[in-house]
């Protein structure tokens, strides 16, 4: 069994899925649900480090771009993104977030995906 511990894209609202200028991506994890999802894995030790890299494409195109990455957790992974050079349209955004677990001398990376579709509109 999965467990869905993230990330969960974090928006004002649902209804805010249009972007204009810079806005500041953010995404959560809930680390009960990490842990069971360790559990599951028969992965023990201790959490070293948890990284969120962000990417943008457009809607349809096969390549990603990197926005930008956090290890700021306590701040929900913050990464800002300028959307003033971009043509208006339909994006997707992906919050890809590593979490790294140290086990005696091995380490250990699991990782889970977040695909949020937005539009453009400067």
């Amino acid at each position: 069994m999965s467990y869905d511990w993230g990330p969960h894209f974090i928006v004002p609202s649902e209804s805010i899925k249009s972007f204009s200028g810079v806005v500041r991506l953010r995404e959560s994890l809930n680390e009960d649900l990490l842990h069971k999802e360790l559990e599951e894995l028969g992965i023990s030790g201790a959490v070293v480090k948890i990284v969120n890299p962000w990417y943008f494409r457009k809607k349809g195109s096969g390549s990603w771009i990197k926005i930008g990455e956090s290890q700021d957790m306590e701040e929900n992974f913050p990464v800002r993104w300028d959307t003033l050079g971009l043509e208006n349209g339909s994006y997707e955004i992906l919050g890809l977030m590593h979490v790294s677990i140290l086990e005696h001398e091995n380490e250990h990376v699991i990782a889970r995906q977040s695909i949020v579709d937005v539009t453009v509109a400067n």
